[in-house]
């Protein structure tokens, strides 16, 4: 069985035992029926739903091969090379550089780019990105990252719960967003921690390992890399609840490194990746 289907599976069991036995405690054997639908509904919509989360976070929306024919050919050439099914192909309208791979199995995959990130890579690099998000696609790890993220998106969307709460005769339009950013300081941290139990950073070097073979060209890669973390910089992706949850899924990390952006950091570092890649180009024989 495939470690990333593994850690899946692990993930929804834990979920499902941990809902279980809060229907159990609450609500004696009717509560624990009631856990048993529940959790069933929380598998069934992690599984099938949990790759649209990224896309509507990011504002994604499909795009046709009339629309960016150049990105299409990069992405044809590559799936057929690595004999993977042609990924979807969605655009995200935000200055941010960044890319990032969905789907639970590599049929219903998607790949994403953002307008930033087609505006500053030449095709090289682009082509080194594809590569790198394909990888992941291949290895399921699109899978095991979008139900992390779905779940982490539902932690931290309790903190709307703020809005919700009765204040009395308070005419003060910001308590609800104080409490919001409190409940914030509570719950990010458990979000944090279900996707750094969820995913290994190790993925992110067997993807630039896997990209290199497949192009042929790690230094394209790590010119790449060098770019999205200089304009992730000027272009950062503001630290919001539901792009937090999805941040680990991005081929670099998109948040500004302080606060909870740093808190939800889940990739190695770029320097290291670079410093891996070039020896690669030194050493590495590709064929």
């Amino acid at each position: 069985m495939h470690r990333n289907t593994i850690r899946v599976t692990a993930l929804l069991t834990g979920i499902s035992g941990a809902v279980i036995l809060g229907g159990w405690l609450g609500g004696g054997p009717g509560g624990l029926q009631l856990g048993l639908v529940a959790a069933i509904a929380v598998n069934g919509l992690l599984y099938f739903f949990g790759d649209t989360m990224a896309l509507r976070a990011m504002h994604a929306r499909p795009i046709s091969e009339i629309e960016r024919p150049e990105l299409y050919r990069i992405v044809r050439e590559l799936a057929t090379e690595a004999r993977q099914p042609m990924p979807r192909i969605y655009l995200s309208p935000t200055a941010a550089p960044n890319a990032f791979a969905t789907g639970r199995s590599p049929r219903r995959a998607a790949i994403c780019c953002t307008t930033g990130l087609l505006r500053l890579l030449n095709e090289r690099e682009l082509r080194a990105v594809v590569a790198h998000e394909l990888a992941h696609i291949r290895e399921r790890d699109t899978l095991v990252c979008s139900v992390a993220a779905t779940l982490a998106t539902f932690v931290v969307s309790l903190t709307a719960l703020a809005l919700l709460l009765p204040l009395g005769d308070s005419e003060d339009e910001d308590v609800p967003s104080l409490l919001g950013g409190l409940l914030l300081l509570v719950l990010g941290p458990a979000a944090a921690l279900v996707i750094h139990l969820a995913v290994s950073r190790s993925r992110e070097y067997r993807a630039d390992l896997a990209a290199a073979r497949l192009t042929g060209d790690p230094l394209g890669l790590a010119s790449a890399l060098r770019k999205v973390e200089i304009g992730g910089r000027t272009h950062p992706l503001p630290a919001e609840r539901g792009l937090l949850a999805a941040g680990h899924m991005m081929i670099a990390h998109p948040f500004p490194n302080r606060g909870m952006g740093r808190l939800f950091s889940a990739h190695p570092p770029t320097t290291e990746r670079i410093r891996r890649l070039r020896a690669m180009a030194d050493g590495l024989d590709l064929g």
